[in-house]
């Protein structure tokens, strides 16, 4: 009987993370340390090495997610122990874990099998408590504007239109819409208000773009909150509490340092949603890998495209990175279920149902290489692949010029990653990357969107809503159309409806509303039906969660 994450987890000797710190050339008064195996690193490493040339910097992506499931966090953690086995120095950096997901469907975020990241009940738990002060930051900004209100509000502001929703990080979909301020007048001005999940509030995507504290500040000061009643714009600075929001992230901002179960070092820090913010780790957490490692190995949410579109045109335009390559995750399985086959006949050999569902993988190849990267394809191995059915994807790859290598990191850890490892290393040597983001931010906010459906998706083209088209009209006045576009949209199709999996062609998105995100420097474009408030699944996997009287943490995986 196979182990499972957890059983993998519990049996690791962990390395106090002082002497994980040591092998990148980091000393004491670089560290805060949370407990034995983790700790917060100072914002000074970034001036402290700052001389020193960045490592290469490799994105792991995926083809759109399954519930059949991908690996791409296990395939990133796996890559970092294989570079590491190979005598390469590499740091792995990845997203702190959303506790929606983790009690809903998820059930953790922290890699798999042999190639997790660790101590994995507390990176999947409370960490080092920075998704809890994005919520308390994110949330008293909230009480501040209600409370400017209720007090005589001298900005004018106007209740029926502030923008900023409160958030909490788990998925609740009772408090998407709400009323606030019932009762007697001491409760405050009465009005509509709603919840974000935390990893879809603009503090979130504020802290994972900031590049200093005084940038933090500015960032939050330039938030949106709301119109005034004669129509004008409310930012924070106007309310003037960013020093004191930006004061509740003062610690929330440093990136966390832990190890692998291979004790390759691992940063995780930030964790915006992917299919509903921009999915990226922060910058500041990149920025230190690139300076303490020779190969950087991070990742982006869901497929290559939703995290790593945004990944290329909004975090690396943010921050100047130029990335070197890319690695697309798939599975025999998931790409079986694009084919067409049924999640319960996952475990039958069927060559055609792959075959036909590599129409997916081929697209977001072809994403990749709009960017102007070179690439890899990663099949990540499950126990009940055929040899018949990995022959036959090795041989599509092979046959039609994409380089492509079987990954077997979560039952063999950085062993299972040295193939992927010098393959991508051989095309590292052999081709330049010519990254250029996707389009010129002096485009119109329609022609920005529409090159990523047409693009990205393969749709024919975009529709705006009524409503959407007066945000364009406002956006445009208001001069936030220069901005880049955050595309909010279903992770489980290339197209705006989650139903149509596979290669769908032949379609049109739908943008219904826009919304502004001043303070992170994007636009959000809401597709579908996507919400920023998830709700949980009818069989949350909180259920098979529990703790015994010794605190250890059982249903984690």
């Amino acid at each position: 009987m196979l182990k499972t994450d957890l059983q993998i987890a519990r049996e690791a000797t962990l390395l106090p993370i002082e002497e994980i710190a040591e092998t990148l050339g980091l000393e004491d008064e670089d560290l805060e340390l949370y407990g034995k195996y983790k700790a917060k690193l100072s914002l000074q490493v970034l001036k402290k090495f700052k001389e020193k040339k960045d490592g290469k910097l490799i994105l792991v992506t995926a083809i759109t997610p399954t519930p059949a499931g991908e690996g791409k966090s296990t395939v990133t953690v796996g890559l970092g122990q294989a570079f590491n086995r190979m005598k390469r120095k590499a740091i792995v950096a990845l997203r702190e874990p959303s506790l929606g997901p983790v009690m809903g469907v998820k059930g953790g975020a922290t890699g798999g099998g042999y190639s997790q990241v660790l101590p994995m009940e507390d990176i999947n738990l409370h960490f080092t408590g920075d998704i809890h002060a994005i919520t308390t930051a994110n949330n008293t900004l909230c009480a501040l504007i209600d409370n400017h209100i209720h007090q005589g509000n001298a900005l004018n502001i106007d209740p029926k239109r502030i923008l900023f929703k409160r958030c909490l990080d788990i998925n609740d979909r009772a408090l998407r819409e709400i009323i606030i301020g019932v009762g007697s007048k001491t409760n405050g001005v009465m009005r509509m208000d709603g919840f974000n999940i935390t990893v879809a509030s603009e503090i979130m995507a504020i802290l994972c773009l900031a590049t200093s504290i005084q940038d933090l500040k500015e960032r939050i000061g330039n938030i949106v909150v709301g119109y005034t009643y004669d129509d004008r714009v409310v930012k924070v600075k106007d309310l003037k509490v960013e020093g004191a929001i930006a004061m509740l992230l003062k610690d929330a901002i440093k990136p966390n340092l832990v190890q692998t179960i291979e004790h390759t070092p691992a940063i995780i820090h930030g964790g915006p949603f992917a299919n509903i913010a921009h999915g990226c780790n922060s910058l500041l957490a990149t920025k230190m890998a690139l300076k303490l490692s020779d190969y950087t190995i991070t990742e982006a949410g869901f497929g290559a495209d939703l995290g790593a579109e945004k990944f290329f045109d909004i975090k690396c335009r943010v921050g100047g990175l130029k990335p070197d390559a890319v690695v697309i995750v798939a599975t025999i399985r998931a790409l079986k279920m694009h084919g067409g086959l049924p999640k319960d006949r996952l475990q039958e050999a069927n060559v055609d149902a792959l075959l036909k569902g590599v129409e997916n993988l081929e697209k977001h190849i072809g994403t990749v290489q709009a960017f102007g990267l070179p690439y890899v394809v990663a099949i990540n191995r499950f126990v009940h692949d055929t040899k018949e059915e990995l022959d036959a994807l090795l041989h599509w790859g092979n046959r039609h010029g994409h380089p492509i290598e079987l990954c077997e990191v979560w039952a063999k850890g950085g062993e299972g990653g040295i193939a992927l490892a010098k393959r991508l290393l051989e095309i590292l040597e052999q081709q330049q990357s010519a990254f250029q983001p996707l389009y010129e931010l002096d485009l119109s906010l329609e022609e920005k969107i529409e090159r990523i459906a047409t693009v990205v998706y393969g749709a024919d083209g975009v529709e705006f809503t009524n409503e959407a088209k007066k945000d364009l009209l406002r956006f445009k006045q208001e001069g936030w159309d220069r901005l880049p576009v955050c595309m909010a949209k279903t992770q489980n199709s290339l197209s705006d409806n989650p139903s149509l999996i596979g290669r769908p062609r032949h379609f049109t998105i739908t943008v219904r509303e826009l919304r502004i995100s001043n303070g992170a420097g994007f636009v959000v474009a809401l597709t579908g039906t996507m919400l920023t408030m998830p709700g949980l699944p009818k069989e949350p996997a909180a259920l098979k969660m529990d703790v015994d009287e010794d605190l250890n943490v059982y249903g984690l995986f």
